[in-house]
């Protein structure tokens, strides 16, 4: 039986937190922010404290009802024996040994699967259908830098939530962490479909947290520059090593910063 959280670890997202604005900071998200950020730099081998702390136990996180959404409590994946933990002292070059799609952020409790999203045997995701995130003026180009650059393997993972918040994950995995990182791919200079221009999540950098662990990944998150049309999108980033990591979200009107930031701040920790 899948263990989920009860209302004392992640409090299931309110009517409130969905309305449109969800891009303005207030102090309740900040802090959250910081407090997830700080239990996901204790690093390899530690229980994540976003998911398994009470949270009384947490800096700012004792008010019920913040947004949050309640992910299974997440668990990284048994390796082979002998085969290292990315990061570790053997393993600087952040080689992930696990089948990729168990590193795979699971779907939040009253989620729905998205159906548009094609999704293979073990997840696997084809360059295609990870291509149609973006702008078609750019697939071809993109795709040539994958044959280039060594394109092992995507995965990923789709969910609709009760407020029409549409989430796709996906993790694609190198031939080695040099090849991992671009920002065409996922960053600053993404050319993301229907949008005009990706501009840094402005909750993200008030709480100062976009910032690398050194040696170890990094995350950067960005939101659709205004004007907004209809729907909202945000987009999460995390380099890992030989994984890079790709969170979409959308919704329309706005989409929440709590549970975007969430969702890309413990996709990070099951990589990290």
């Amino acid at each position: 039986m899948t263990e989920h959280h009860t209302t004392d670890t992640v409090a299931p997202q309110g009517p409130e937190q969905a309305a449109p604005g969800g891009r303005t900071g207030t102090g309740k998200a900040l802090r959250w922010i910081a407090a997830a950020a700080a239990f996901a730099a204790f690093g390899t081998g530690t229980a994540y404290g976003i998911t398994r702390a009470e949270r009384t136990d947490l800096p700012g996180l004792a008010t019920a009802g913040d947004g949050r959404w309640d992910y299974p409590v997440l668990a990284k994946p048994t390796l082979a024996p002998g085969a290292p933990q990315p990061f570790a002292a053997d393993n600087k070059d952040g080689i992930h040994y696990a089948a990729l799609f168990q590193l795979l952020l699971p779907a939040p409790a009253g989620s729905a699967p998205d159906k548009e999203l094609k999704v293979e045997q073990d997840q696997k995701v084809s360059e295609d259908a990870f291509l149609e995130e973006f702008e078609p003026t750019v697939r071809a180009k993109m795709k040539q830098e994958f044959a280039d650059e060594g394109l092992r393997q995507i995965v990923g993972r789709g969910w609709t939530m009760p407020d029409g918040t549409r989430t796709r994950v996906y993790l694609l995995r190198f031939a080695s962490s040099g090849f991992a990182e671009s920002r065409e791919r996922c960053g600053i200079n993404m050319n993301v479909k229907g949008v005009n221009r990706i501009d840094e999540d402005d909750d993200w950098v008030k709480a100062k947290l976009a910032q690398p662990r050194p040696g170890r990944d990094s995350m950067e998150l960005f939101a659709e520059a205004p004007p907004v049309g209809d729907e909202e999108v945000r987009v999460g980033c995390v380099q890992a090593g030989d994984v890079q990591a790709a969170v979409f979200q959308s919704r329309k009107g706005s989409v929440a910063s709590i549970p975007f930031h969430q969702t890309v701040i413990l996709q990070g920790q099951l990589l990290g």
